[in-house]
């Protein structure tokens, strides 16, 4: 019998998930009953070298992937029920993605590029420039929405994938490596934003190699061999990292 979703439902709920890949005569395991739920609100950052699996986890985690068995909750909707076209749906209604190489259209302004997933969901246009508009001075950029990405620095660039990530007021904010191709000022830049938008109440997963990076978490969430070795929670939360040097965050284990 399929298990029911959690009573009152995280944003994820991950349940003995297990992904097989099979490349020739080898099985690859990437993950190996692996459970793992984030609250609505949580900012947590998943840790691991090449080949530790949170690149598959993170692809189930955004729908772009499913699960050999276990079982996957995203907002309360069951994943493994639904088909090509209900994932795609899902994942554009339900999660907001960053990812390391901003990923704007080069010749379109930032406000064209917010805009763009409030014209796939069919907002009006009036309505869709003002949640642009106000996604763009949520990131701190009120006064480039017209300006080209080229006109743009890194961290500008990908303030605005964060505002396009977040203009349709998605369950999750899914970053891959979001940080990878910035400098440290930068970094500092985007990494503060996230935390404020933490301290907000979005629900935030961040996908890193960094340790600097995943301090400004609220919980992190080790992986090694397919499998969580580690699930670490900040004993408190509030300003970020200093800018250039960084301190271990005192941690405690998760309840």
């Amino acid at each position: 019998m399929t298990p029911g979703p959690p009573r009152h439902p995280p944003v994820i709920a991950l349940r003995g998930i297990e992904k097989t890949y099979r490349t020739g005569g080898n099985v690859v395991r990437a993950l190996r009953g692996m459970s793992l739920a984030v609250e609505r609100g949580d900012f947590v950052a998943i840790m691991g070298a090449s080949g530790s699996g949170k690149s598959t986890l993170m692809n189930i985690i955004g729908c772009l992937d499913v699960p050999t068995r276990g079982h996957f909750w995203l907002d309360g909707v069951d994943v493994r029920s639904l088909d090509e076209e209900m994932l795609a749906h899902l994942r554009s209604r339900k999660i907001g993605f960053v990812f390391q190489a901003f990923n704007l259209i080069a010749r379109t302004t930032a406000l064209a590029n917010v805009e763009l997933p409030l014209v796939y969901a069919g907002v009006r246009p009036a309505a869709r420039r003002q949640r642009a508009l106000d996604a763009l001075a949520a990131v701190g950029l009120a006064g480039r929405e017209d300006h080209l990405p080229s006109e743009l620095s890194g961290g500008q660039q990908q303030r605005v994938a964060i505002a396009r990530a977040t203009v349709t007021n998605p369950a999750l904010l899914l970053a891959d490596e979001p940080t990878g191709n910035l400098d440290s000022t930068a970094q500092h830049e985007v990494m503060s934003m996230l935390t404020k938008m933490s301290l907000e109440g979005r629900t935030i997963v961040l996908i890193t190699h960094e340790h600097d990076v995943a301090q400004y978490a609220k919980r992190i969430v080790q992986f090694r061999d397919g499998q969580i070795i580690s699930d670490r929670r900040a004993v408190a939360v509030g300003d970020p990292p200093p800018l250039i040097e960084s301190h271990p965050v005192e941690q405690v284990a998760s309840p």
